[in-house]
């Protein structure tokens, strides 16, 4: 598994989201052969989907975490492999459970994704989530998601 962590400009080069909507503060671990990756948030006031009324983040963003953490290791494999990042969809969720209302603010988050399944471009992945890391099962799901090259080919879709 890669132990170093991966973060600042090296994570922005892996995912494509930026400012508010990055979800992921760091990488602490990956295993391309077994397609698995290991991430943290620190849950701040900066979030985008925080929420004042509720001292956190609603844990139905969950399902964000864990794509983007997909969105991390598919970079990591291209990056692996010298290719350039492709573009991604979130296709279902699906046994999405929730085990806490709200991640609060100042806690850190761990995520872990590992894929499932595979058929051409359309991958499963089921997602958890710890908060605090290591003692509590905060989330968990599966996440169905396509990667093209080519985002015109599903634009007409």
């Amino acid at each position: 598994m890669g132990e170093t962590a991966i973060t600042g400009e090296n994570l922005k080069a892996l995912v494509p989201h930026r400012g508010k909507m990055l979800l992921l503060s760091r990488i602490t671990g990956f295993d391309l052969k077994n397609q698995t990756l290991t991430a943290e948030y620190d849950i701040t006031r900066d979030c985008l989907f925080y929420r004042e009324e509720l001292g956190g983040v609603p844990s139905w963003a969950g399902f964000e975490f864990m794509a983007q953490s997909i969105s991390a290791l598919s970079g990591i494999e291209n990056t692996a492999r010298n290719s350039p990042p492709r573009f991604g969809f979130i296709l279902s969720v699906s046994a999405f459970e929730l085990y806490v209302p709200v991640f609060k603010e100042k806690t850190t988050l761990r995520i872990e994704v590992k894929a499932e399944t595979t058929v051409d471009a359309i991958y499963s992945f089921c997602g958890t989530i710890f908060n605090p890391p290591g003692t509590e099962k905060a989330a968990a799901a599966t996440l169905t998601v396509m990667e093209t090259d080519d985002i015109s080919t599903v634009k007409d879709r």
